[in-house]
């Protein structure tokens, strides 16, 4: 029952992220396509994608103001911006044109994500409601709908030249949802404590190493598991989608049960376990010896990973001041969604140098800094709670 209200009170931002879910699923499916014809190498390929971090950092940084500009308007033009952005992809002939395309693309896509999750944490306030990890799990749900008929369309011969314009239709469909008729901007509380001089810096960069790593570890799996399927576990071609179609899948379900259990056990519990599942699941790839056994890694991964990014980013809303939250998880974004670029390329360098198994390997060990991250937290609320 509370999923359904979750989804019913953040419609607008529950189908916007429904729309990332799109973008970033078709993108992943196709990389094996992509990177064939740019010619370029694992660690050339790993470079490239560095280039939609650096759109993305840009975005991260104008977002609060972007936001406020387009006040209710601001959805459907990010959704409409980011169904033009996604047919890049089809021209990029060379690592030089990705590169460049890239830096668009991170900027569209970055923009589109972080202000729907600042529309998510307004509304979680305003509501009294845990609305992040429902809406997360659209986010997934999409993702692994669209990898998984991304590669069905390459099984059965498509080009990428069809394959993104399709996908590129569904995702304008469900922009008409992204509407936000009631929208209103959050307004100075008279009776709120008065808001502090200096942001909770603290905190921020906590929670910003919390989303770093949670973003690595998932993309360098949506990035690079449909390859290491097809090339090192000799998958047929079409089936290396199974690896972002189960990330996908996967975190859409683990999401809506985090949407109970976060409401019982609250954040800091959950971010932590999850990251010991996650590096779990990252050491079971490393050392999968079959597809079926990668599969399952993934899966494991997945269960740690989905639920950390909108934990997070409820955590750090309770941890601010009302009028600093936006502000507040725009600069934790600005460094932690680095990470979801960061990872591949990561991935990139590694697998040129010593292969993807020893690459998934060290994304585990990256993932296991969320423990320290979670317990410096609750350390400094124990702290602030005693001295207030």
């Amino acid at each position: 029952m509370s999923i359904i209200k979750a989804i019913h009170a953040s419609r607008a931002p529950f189908f916007g992220l429904g729309c990332v879910g799109i973008y970033w699923g078709c993108f992943a499916a196709m990389v094996p396509d992509i990177k064939a014809q740019t010619g370029a190498s694992d660690s050339q390929f790993g470079l490239a994608l560095m280039g939609a971090a650096v759109g993305g950092m840009v975005a991260m940084f104008m977002a609060p103001k972007l936001s406020k500009s387009l006040g209710k308007f601001l959805l459907p033009v990010l959704a409409l911006v980011l169904a033009i952005l996604m047919q890049f992809p089809i021209f990029a002939q060379s690592l030089l044109s990705l590169f460049t395309f890239l830096i668009i693309m991170g900027a569209g896509v970055a923009s589109f994500d972080i202000c729907t999750n600042m529309r998510l944490s307004e509304l979680e306030e305003r509501h009294s409601l845990h609305l992040m990890n429902a809406n997360h799990a659209m986010f997934s749900l999409c993702f692994g709908l669209s990898a998984l008929i991304g590669g069905g369309l390459r099984q059965v011969g498509l080009e990428p030249s069809q394959i993104f314009p399709t996908m590129g239709g569904v995702l304008l469909v469900m922009s008409v949802f992204t509407w936000e008729r009631n929208w209103q901007p959050v307004e100075a509380d008279a009776s709120a404590k008065p808001v502090p001089k200096r942001l909770p810096w603290f905190f921020i960069l906590l929670v910003a190493v919390m989303l770093f790593v949670s973003f690595l570890g998932e993309n360098s799996i949506e990035s690079w598991s449909a390859l290491f399927l097809e090339r090192e576990l000799g998958s047929a071609p079409g089936e290396g989608s199974f690896g972002p179609t189960t990330l996908g899948l996967v975190m859409c379900v683990i999401r809506l049960l985090g949407q109970v259990f976060t409401e019982k056990l609250g954040e800091e519990r959950i971010v932590f376990w999850s990251g010991i599942l996650g590096m779990l699941g990252a050491t079971v790839i490393a050392l999968a010896p079959t597809q079926t056994i990668a599969l399952i890694g993934i899966g494991l991964c997945a269960t740690g990973m989905a639920v950390i990014v909108p934990t997070a980013n409820s955590l750090l809303g309770k941890l601010v001041h009302r009028e600093q939250r936006a502000i507040a998880i725009s600069r934790a974004w600005l460094f932690g969604f680095t990470g979801f670029f960061v990872g591949p390329a990561l991935i990139g360098f590694v697998s040129d140098l010593w292969g993807l198994r020893v690459a998934f390997a060290v994304v585990a060990i990256l993932i296991a800094v969320i423990i320290p991250a979670v317990i410096a937290v609750q350390m400094r609320r124990a702290y602030l709670a005693n001295t207030a």
